[in-house]
């Protein structure tokens, strides 16, 4: 395959032109956008080498001359959304800049539903990814703390926004594809738990279902899991 290295290689390393010769037709930028604007459209399935290139105007082969391989396609796609985040100058309260950095998080997520299938520390060094780390860090600056243990809380923060913004994204689609509403499952699943509550057989749930059966707040779970998380760094 023309351009893919036989060893393991950065795209970030790799310079987007040679010294020498014509300007390159595209950037990685460019590239990086196309694969978005199909990932957002048609989903993270859809992209692939083929249809970015028709995207570009180019051919497939043409562009492993610019990214060696799919996986390189995907990092880019990860550092072109997470230029997004805006970081404000740190206010000296760790948990709540942490907090508003991961609703951010959370909220890019919802609007690029793919992105928690590429939350992987292997995209973890792109410069945007970069930027978020050292910004998370400069948070935690008055936290005495080793910059190991920071990393893990850092991670640990990740790992629950990744997971809320999975599960909620998940539950979207779902629904979306089902014959009937939200509404009729859920009264559905609703009428089912009820009556097996009622055999007596679970004593526990009945009373956690007598305690509160009303709708849940998904935001206010998702604050609770951070502040949590937050809780068990907090010295």
């Amino acid at each position: 395959m023309v351009g893919r290295p036989a060893v393991p290689e950065v795209i970030w390393a790799r310079p987007e032109r040679a010294g020498r010769g014509p300007k390159p037709a595209f950037s990685r930028a460019d590239i990086a956008a196309a694969a978005v604007r199909i990932a957002d459209a048609e989903g993270f399935d859809a992209v692939s080498m083929r249809k970015v290139a028709a995207e570009l105007g180019c051919g497939t082969m043409s562009l492993y001359n610019y990214v060696p391989r799919k996986e390189n396609l995907y990092e880019l796609m990860l550092d072109a959304v997470s230029a997004g985040y805006e970081f404000p100058e740190p206010s000296g309260d760790w948990r709540a800049d942490l907090i508003a950095l991961a609703h951010q998080a959370r909220e890019m997520m919802r609007r690029h539903t793919w992105v928690p299938r590429l939350m992987s520390p292997v995209y973890g060094f792109s410069p945007n990814a970069l930027r978020y780390l050292e910004y998370s860090l400069s948070c935690l600056d008055g936290v005495d703390a080793r910059f190991g243990e920071k990393m893990e809380l850092i991670a640990m923060v990740t790992s629950v926004v990744t997971t809320y913004a999975a599960n909620e994204i998940d539950t979207a689609e779902r629904s979306r594809s089902l014959p009937w509403s939200e509404e009729q499952e859920h009264a559905v699943r609703t009428g089912y738990l009820i009556s097996q509550i009622a055999t007596g057989k679970y004593p526990r749930m009945a009373a956690a279902f007598a305690e509160d059966s009303g709708p849940i707040d998904l935001d206010g779970v998702f604050d609770r899991a951070l502040r949590r998380v937050l809780d068990s760094f907090d010295r």
